[in-house]
């Protein structure tokens, strides 16, 4: 397992649209669809990826703690299922429902959208305020599989706080850490 990091998106960039297939309902869904009053999370995550399912289960009460107070929370899976078979549609609906997962978690079959939003791990995390510019691009904390530091989501969880209160969020963030996307090998 090779370790990735974020590429770090910098800070303003407006969050690109995207119009994918949520996994649960067969629906499309845009950005704008998915967005929150206050802002919106879009986390790049897989089903077998160690790192993300070291956080899974704080990301899913992150979710439902910041949905409520006007954060939308979207998951988005890209890796090749040639790659990586267990994370295909009926795979990521399997997952998104045993583990009750309270946000959209959508399908980059193309790959477009992580591309458009240069996400090259999982987890890769990016918060956009209302406005859909990007205020955190950065890891959910510094726990990882193995270094026995409790997960938290403190980072995020921070950056959450900072903008619900209109508080400056820290520049200085740490990139996320974890498994590469799949990339499909024409791309």
């Amino acid at each position: 397992m090779t370790l990735t990091a974020s590429t770090m998106m910098p800070l303003g960039t407006p969050a690109p649209d995207f119009c994918l297939q949520d996994v649960r309902s067969g629906a499309l869904m845009t950005l704008q669809e998915s967005a929150g009053a206050q802002g919106t999370l879009v986390a790049f995550i897989c089903n077998h990826c160690p790192y993300v399912r070291h956080i899974e289960d704080e990301l899913i009460e992150l979710a439902w703690d910041y949905q409520a107070r006007g954060i939308a929370v979207v998951a988005i899976s890209a890796n090749d299922v040639n790659v990586s078979p267990s994370d295909g549609p009926e795979q990521m609906q399997d997952r998104a429902s045993a583990k009750g997962y309270p946000f959209p978690y959508l399908y980059d079959e193309t790959q477009d959208v992580a591309r458009a939003y240069n996400a090259v791990c999982t987890p890769d995390l990016f918060l956009f305020d209302g406005q859909k510019k990007c205020v955190y691009r950065g890891q959910f904390d510094d726990s990882r599989p193995g270094n026995d530091i409790e997960v938290t989501g403190s980072d995020l969880r921070r950056a959450c706080d900072a903008l619900l209160t209109g508080d400056p969020i820290d520049p200085d963030q740490k990139p996320s850490m974890g498994c590469s996307i799949k990339w499909k090998s024409n791309a």
